[in-house]
C-alpha cells in the first residue's frame, strides 16, 4: 500500500524527457516482475486460454500512458493505484496449472518454495513506459521456457543490449484501455429540452478564446459543459474485457449495417397471374451505397442493390405534362431485350410537372439531426453539416428553417428562423457536436411538434432527418416507428431521410420511415452527392406534386405468355390495394422522373420459362374480344398533395409503342436499360448471368447523351470497377 507521502510525491513529480537510464530502469523492473511471476503462476506454452493478469495490468498501464487518457500525474496515480491493487489481488488467487496431462503434476523450479524476494519497485509515473511492450513479451516467453526447462536466462549485459530489446517490433494487439466518456446529450445549458435545460449536441462558441480551446479538445468529445454526469450505460470510462488469445482475438470486423433482405421478383405466367401492382419509388439510396462499396474495392452485398433505385438515380428527359393540373405524364416503350433474344422490355417512364422557381411554394423545413456518439465519424456529422450548409443556399428568403437535435434525448437548437438570417442558421449548424446515445423517437416527435408550430398552409412542411439510423433509446422497433410516422403524416407534414456513414447504417429503418412519411430516402456518401440531392435535385426532393402514386399493369394473355418486374421488390402491393385510397404509396416531386421496366415474353416466342400444364391448361379465346392486340394496360393512381381521393390515368400498350430494334429506342431508354442490367448483374440474377459487363458498358457509353453533371460517366467507371472485382464476367 502506498502511503500519503508517496502519493504526494507522485502527484508533484514533473514529467522529464525519456532517456537511456529510464529505459534501463524499466527493463530492470520488468525482469524483476518476471521473476515474481515464476513464483505465482507457471503456464506451459501453447495451453493458456488468456493473458496473464500481470500482462493485462502492464498493458492497461501502457495504454494509459501512450494515449494520454489521464490528464495529470496526480490523476494517473489515483487511477493506477486501484488497478495495481486489483491486479495483485487477482494474481495471488491464481493456482498453478496442471502440467503433463492425464492428471499428473510435473514439478518445476517455479513450483518449489523459494525465499521471499522483495516486490519489484513500481516505476515512477514520469518514466517512459511506451517502449516496454517488446521486452515484456520477450521476457514472458523466456519465463515460460525457464519454467519448463529449469534454465534461467541471462540478463542483458550492456546498455546496447538493453536498447536492442527496447527497439524490437511488437505486432499491434487489442488492449483493455480507459477511454474518454462521450458527452451526454444536453451539453450546454442554453434553454434546451433535457433535464438540465440543455440541448443535445449543441456547443456554441462564446468568444475567440473559447473557440480556440474547443478546437484543441480531444477528438470525439462533445461540448465542454455536460448538463449532468453521464449515465453508466453511455459512459466509456471503464475497463474493457480482457482480449482473447491471438488465435481467437482478431475476428473479421462485424458489419452492423441493417439492410432489408428480399427475393428477386419471379417470372409470372400471364394466364394465371396477369396483374402486377406496386408503389412507385423515387429513392436513390441504393445507388450511392453500391458506389461506395465499389470504390472501396468490394462488390456490394446483393440486398443493398435495389435495381429501381439505381435506375431512378439518374435524371432523364422524359416528356412531362403540359400543366400542373395533370401532375405527371407517362411514356411506354416496347423494345427487344439486349440480354435475351426471346423476350422484350416494356419500359414505363413517368415525368412529374416541373414547378418553376417563381412558383415554388413557401417552405417550412425542420432539420432533425442525429448528434449521438455513433455520428462521430468524418463521413457522418461533419459531412452532414457541410451538406445542410449547401441546402441553406438554395432556400428563398421567406422560407423557414428550424433545427432539432437528438442524442440521449431531444432538444431544439434553432427555433423557426427565416432563411434570410442565413448566418444565424449556419452558426447553429456549425456548433453541433456528437455525443451520447440515440433517442431517435424523441427527436422525431419534437421535430413534428416544431413543424406544426410553424405550419404553412398550401406550402411545403417537411421534417428532414439526417442520421445513420442507429436508434437505441425509446421506440427502436421499425414497426413502432412506422406507426408513429403514419400518425404524424396525417397532419400534412412529410418526412425525408438522409443516411450517412457505413458499418452501422440502419438502411432498413430509414426505408421504412421514409416510405411511410410521404418522403424520400437518400444516402449521402460524399459532398458531391449532397450537392446532387439537396441542391441540384432540391425541387424534386422538397416539393411534392403527387402522393400515394401506384402503378398497376394488366398483361394480355393472348400476346404475353410471361412477365417479370425488374426491381421494386420492396414496393409490391396487393392487387386490391390499387383502388384502396387508405393504402400508402410513393410520392413524386417537382420534375421527378420515375422508371419501371418489365421483361415480357411474347406468346409463341419460344422463350417461356414455365412449362405449360398437361391437364386443365387455361385457354384464352380472344376471338371477337376488344383490345386483343394490346400487350398490356397500364393504370396509374395518384392523389394531389392536399387531397385524400385518388385520380386515375390509363395507357394502353400496343404495337404503336414498339420499336423494331434496341438501338432504335431513345437515348434515355437505352441508358436506363443498361443501369437495369448492371443492377441485376450485381445481384447475380439468372437473367443477366451470361450478359457481360463489357456489353453493359457498351450500351451505356453509346447512350451517354448529355451528361452535364458527369453522373453517366461515373456510372461507366463503376461498371469497370465491378468487372475487375468480379473477374470480368
Amino acid at each position: 500500500m502506498v502511503d500519503d507521502n508517496e502519493l504526494e510525491r507522485l502527484r508533484n513529480l514533473a514529467v522529464p524527457a525519456p532517456d537511456d537510464e529510464a529505459k534501463a530502469r524499466a527493463l530492470a523492473a520488468a525482469m524483476q516482475a518476471f521473476d515474481l511471476d515464476e513464483k505465482i503462476s507457471v503456464v506451459p506454452q501453447g495451453t493458456f486460454a488468456g493473458l496473464r493478469l500481470t500482462e493485462r495490468a502492464r498493458k492497461l498501464w501502457r495504454e494509459i500512458m501512450q494515449r494520454k487518457l489521464i490528464a495529470t500525474p496526480a490523476i494517473t496515480a489515483l487511477v493506477a493505484l486501484p488497478i495495481a491493487g486489483y491486479a495483485a489481488f487477482e494474481m495471488l488467487k491464481e493456482q498453478p496449472p496442471v502440467i503433463g496431462g492425464k492428471g499428473t503434476v510435473t514439478e518445476t523450479v517455479a513450483d518449489k518454495p523459494a525465499a521471499q524476494k522483495p516486490l519489484p519497485e513500481q516505476p515512477a509515473i514520469n518514466e517512459p513506459l511506451a517502449a516496454a511492450p517488446a521486452k515484456e513479451k520477450k521476457a514472458d516467453a523466456d519465463a515460460e521456457t525457464r519454467a519448463n526447462s529449469q534454465v534461467a536466462p541471462a540478463a542483458p549485459k550492456s546498455a546496447t543490449e538493453v536498447d536492442s530489446l527496447l527497439k524490437q517490433e511488437v505486432a499491434p494487439e487489442t488492449t483493455p484501455a480507459l477511454q474518454p466518456a462521450p458527452a451526454e446529450s444536453g451539453q450546454l445549458a442554453a434553454g434546451g429540452k433535457d433535464g438540465a435545460g440543455a440541448i443535445a449536441g449543441y456547443s456554441p462558441r462564446q468568444s475567440a478564446d473559447e473557440s480556440a480551446r474547443a478546437d484543441k479538445a480531444p477528438e470525439g468529445n462533445a461540448a465542454a459543459v455536460p448538463a449532468s454526469p453521464p449515465a453508466m450505460a453511455d459512459s466509456k470510462l471503464m475497463v474493457q474485457p480482457s482480449p482473447m488469445p491471438s488465435d481467437q482475438m482478431q475476428p473479421q470486423e462485424e458489419n452492423r449495417d441493417r439492410i432489408e433482405t428480399f427475393k428477386t421478383n419471379p417470372v409470372h405466367e400471364t394466364a394465371h397471374d396477369p396483374v402486377s401492382t406496386f408503389s412507385i419509388d423515387v429513392d436513390t439510396a441504393s445507388y450511392s451505397f453500391v458506389r461506395r462499396s465499389l470504390k472501396e474495392g468490394a462488390l456490394p452485398q446483393a440486398d443493398t442493390v435495389r435495381v429501381e433505385e439505381m435506375i431512378n438515380y439518374f435524371p432523364y428527359d422524359w416528356k412531362g405534362p403540359d400543366s400542373a393540373a395533370t401532375p405527371f405524364n407517362s411514356t411506354v416503350t416496347v423494345m427487344p431485350t439486349p440480354w435475351n433474344e426471346h423476350t422484350k422490355l416494356m419500359h414505363v417512364a413517368i415525368k412529374g410537372f416541373d414547378v418553376k422557381p417563381a412558383e415554388q411554394p413557401k417552405a417550412n423545413l425542420v432539420f432533425l439531426i442525429d448528434v449521438s456518439g455513433s455520428m462521430d465519424e468524418p463521413d457522418k456529422l461533419p459531412l452532414l453539416k457541410s451538406a445542410f450548409r449547401l441546402l441553406i443556399s438554395k432556400l428563398k428568403a421567406d422560407d423557414t428553417v428550424s433545427i432539432v437535435t437528438y442524442a440521449g434525448n431531444a432538444g431544439t437548437v434553432l427555433m423557426p428562423t427565416k432563411a434570410a438570417e442565413k448566418q444565424k442558421i449556419l452558426a447553429a449548424i456549425d456548433n453541433l457536436e456528437p455525443g451520447g446515445s440515440t433517442a431517435g423517437e424523441a427527436g422525431i416527435r419534437e421535430a413534428y411538434k416544431l413543424a406544426q408550430q410553424s405550419f404553412v398552409k398550401d406550402g411545403v412542411n417537411r421534417v428532414m432527418l439526417a442520421t445513420d439510423g442507429d436508434f437505441n433509446v425509446g421506440q427502436t422497433d421499425d414497426d413502432d416507428l412506422k406507426r408513429l410516422i403514419e400518425t404524424e403524416r396525417k397532419t400534412g407534414v412529410f418526412l425525408s431521410v438522409f443516411g450517412f456513414g457505413h458499418d452501422n447504417l440502419n438502411d432498413q429503418m430509414m426505408q421504412t420511415i421514409a416510405q411511410n412519411g410521404n418522403g424520400t430516402a437518400a444516402y449521402i456518401d460524399t459532398l458531391a452527392e449532397a450537392q446532387k440531392v439537396l441542391v441540384d435535385d432540391a425541387s424534386s426532393t422538397l416539393f411534392t406534386i403527387a402522393k400515394d402514386v401506384k402503378i398497376q399493369v394488366e398483361f394480355n394473355p393472348a400476346t404475353v405468355s410471361e412477365y417479370r418486374l425488374v426491381g421494386y421488390e420492396t414496393r409490391a402491393l396487393k392487387r386490391e390495394d390499387f383502388n384502396n385510397d387508405r393504402v400508402d404509396a410513393g410520392d413524386i416531386g417537382s420534375g421527378h422522373a420515375v422508371t419501371a421496366v418489365y421483361e415480357i415474353t411474347p406468346k409463341g416466342s419460344g422463350g417461356e420459362q414455365v412449362d405449360p400444364l398437361r391437364y386443365g391448361q387455361a385457354k384464352v379465346d380472344n376471338g371477337g374480344v376488344a383490345n386483343a392486340d394490346e400487350y398490356a394496360f397500364v393504370k396509374i393512381r395518384y392523389k394531389l398533395p392536399n387531397e385524400n381521393v385518388s385520380k386515375l390515368i390509363t395507357t394502353p400498350v400496343t404495337a404503336a409503342n414498339e420499336v423494331k430494334s434496341f438501338d432504335a429506342a431513345g437515348v434515355d431508354q437505352r441508358f436506363s436499360v443498361a443501369v437495369a442490367a448492371f443492377g441485376q448483374k450485381l445481384r447475380d440474377e439468372d437473367q443477366t448471368a451470361n450478359f457481360g459487363y463489357d456489353r453493359i458498358a457498351e450500351i451505356a457509353n453509346a447512350a451517354r447523351g448529355a451528361d452535364p453533371f458527369g453522373y453517366r460517366a461515373e456510372f461507366l467507371s463503376l461498371v469497370r470497377l465491378a468487372a475487375s472485382l468480379d473477374g470480368n464476367k
